[in-house]
């Protein structure tokens, strides 16, 4: 990310980036003195903070409070367009979640990239970065989480999980990964995000599947390549957690 362009929001309430970035690119844990809205026009995005794993797809996009300390690492090439919002102007204060973004969103994101870093305030400019503030807060959050856990141990397991959804090893390995027994394990999982390890990776499974759906995969191959059993199977599931088939989020 940007860290260069902190500054300039200093001046403008909104002040908005677009970079392009290649496969496999990193920008490891950094934070910002200002709110983000992170948002890749195309491409997908995995952004990891202390509590929580995010998957962006296309036509999403993250809030990011500021100073929240994130890694981005990037599944395809992102087209990147990065908002920065004076912390004095963030109208949805609040934790990092993930927002739909609409047509109409993303027309006024792109539209405020192009803005000079002095923009008029008073003019066009300014009523355009205040309609994109307003049109933020309307939109929808985006089931495309994980929570994760503060523990370190457990972070190891969570992470293995998250870079190989389909690593099938049970709660025995897991724990001996963690260096924990089993019983420990297991509680102290429940306990830092909330579901047992079954589920979580379910989670994790799903989010992935959304990432590559989103490049163009067939659910078929989606469906192996996450860990089910068969392409069905991973149908019924995510079916009951988006409410659409997979074939209908495509579509979308």
């Amino acid at each position: 990310m940007k860290r260069s362009a902190d500054y300039l929001v200093t001046r403008r309430p909104v002040v908005a980036l677009q970079d392009e970035y290649p496969p496999g690119f990193v920008d490891p844990f950094h934070s910002h003195g200002h709110t983000q809205l992170l948002y890749a026009s195309a491409g997908v995005m995995s952004v990891v903070t202390d509590t929580t794993s995010f998957v962006l797809p296309p036509q999403r996009a993250l809030w990011l409070p500021a100073g929240t300390p994130h890694e981005v690492s990037c599944r395809g090439p992102v087209s990147l367009r990065t908002l920065y919002i004076d912390p004095a102007r963030d109208r949805e204060p609040g934790p990092c979640r993930v927002v739909e973004v609409s047509d109409f969103l993303r027309a006024l994101v792109l539209e405020v990239v192009s803005f000079p870093p002095d923009y008029d305030l008073e003019g066009r400019e300014g009523r355009i970065v205040s309609l994109l503030l307003d049109e933020i807060g309307r939109m929808p959050n985006a089931p495309y989480q994980v929570r994760m856990p503060a523990d370190g141990r457990l972070v190891r397991v969570c992470r293995a999980i998250l870079a190989d959804p389909a690593d099938d090893r049970d709660l025995d390995d897991w724990a001996r990964v963690a260096g924990m027994s089993r019983r420990t394990f297991t509680r102290l999982f429940k306990q830092e995000t909330g579901m047992g390890v079954a589920v979580w990776r379910q989670q994790a499974r799903l989010m992935e599947a959304l990432s590559l759906l989103s490049s163009g995969r067939s659910v078929t191959t989606v469906a192996f390549d996450v860990g089910y059993d068969s392409p069905s199977a991973f149908t019924a599931l995510f079916h009951r957690t988006f409410g659409v088939p997979p074939s209908s989020y495509l579509a979308r």
